[in-house]
């Protein structure tokens, strides 16, 4: 995830919508072909939520780093709603689950970031 360093926030933000929408339908598209939900193969899922876990805060190794601990933690725990979401079929429940991990280590990033932790 070290090339998130070189973009700046609009292309963060460029990335993001890319990934999330063409990982959606990708996604979608591995399901019905795998014939199974959420298979191990599929990761572009990750990728969104990674991008999205750091997309409002100053792209340091620090903070990507930390992110993407945080971000492994959420993916992995599934804390409330993103538990709930992951059941929601095709490639939306595929990605949904990550996005909110996602939401979950920004808020932390940003308020560490606030603190003058990072």
């Amino acid at each position: 995830m070290l090339w998130l360093l070189a973009l700046s926030p609009v292309a963060l933000l460029g990335v993001l919508v890319a990934v999330t929408a063409l990982g959606t339908w990708a996604a979608d598209e591995a399901e019905r072909a795998l014939g199974s939900k959420d298979p191990g193969a599929i990761v572009i899922d990750e990728v969104a939520g990674m991008t999205l876990s750091v997309a409002a805060v100053a792209l340091t190794p620090a903070t990507l780093l930390l992110g993407f601990l945080l971000f492994r933690l959420f993916d992995v725990v599934k804390p409330f709603p993103a538990n709930v979401a992951q059941r929601l079929r095709g490639g939306f429940g595929v990605m949904v689950d990550d996005l909110i991990a996602g939401v979950y280590v920004l808020a932390l990033l940003w308020l560490a970031r606030r603190a003058g932790w990072l």
